[in-house]
């Protein structure tokens, strides 16, 4: 199987250690070729039939700059339809007033529950669906490789991510658990652009 020169650079880079950049210093995600000049939003997203985490954060000069984080709630007396539903609505918000530049989602895992993964197989369709919609460019991440990438160990607590996404983005309070798992998704995707050597992405 060939490989293409795109796909040459993006693997010498990785092996070098080198951030891949433009000639005008934004950043250029090795897969694509999507340049991400400084200003740019990242969006992540941990998608949950009951409690959809998002967050975005800027590329900053310094490092990334948080925006705004929520989760969305759905009651258990609500049907699945109906948070589909909610989840599609709020994020169409979120998206209308912070347009990211690229989304980063967190990956399939394995339950032990099928109906569980296949609930959480809607929710996380309902999302995607509603960030692919803009042609905004999404990336899935592994969950173990976002703790991995921001506490060190690949099974750590939610709230050890929370906190570690606090001290990053020098946030007043812990943010809500959902929340901080879908802003420590966006970090990670940033570390992923500055550093080739970091956890690897895929394009969904």
């Amino acid at each position: 199987m060939g490989v293409s020169p795109k796909q040459f650079a993006a693997m010498e880079a990785r092996l070098s250690g080198r951030a891949p950049t433009a000639s005008d210093g934004s950043l250029v995600l090795p897969e694509s070729g999507l340049h991400l000049p400084e200003g740019s939003r990242v969006l992540g997203i941990d998608p949950s039939l009951r409690g959809t985490g998002w967050g975005v954060i800027r590329i900053g000069p310094a490092g990334p700059v948080f925006l705004e984080a929520g989760t969305i709630r759905c009651p258990k007396t609500w049907e699945r339809s109906r948070c589909l539903g909610e989840i599609q609505r709020v994020l169409s918000e979120v998206l209308q007033r912070h347009p990211p530049a690229l989304c980063a989602c967190e990956g399939l895992f394995f339950a032990q529950n099928l109906q569980t993964a296949l609930i959480m197989g809607e929710a996380r369709g309902a999302a995607m669906a509603t960030i692919a919609r803009t042609g905004v460019e999404i990336h899935e991440i592994a969950p173990r490789k976002v703790k991995l990438a921001m506490v060190g160990y690949g099974a750590a607590q939610k709230v050890a991510v929370a906190k570690m996404v606090q001290r990053q983005l020098g946030l007043s309070e812990i943010p809500d658990p959902d929340a901080a798992d879908a802003l420590a998704l966006a970090l990670v995707m940033v570390q992923e652009l500055r550093n080739p050597l970091g956890p690897a992405s895929k394009r969904v």
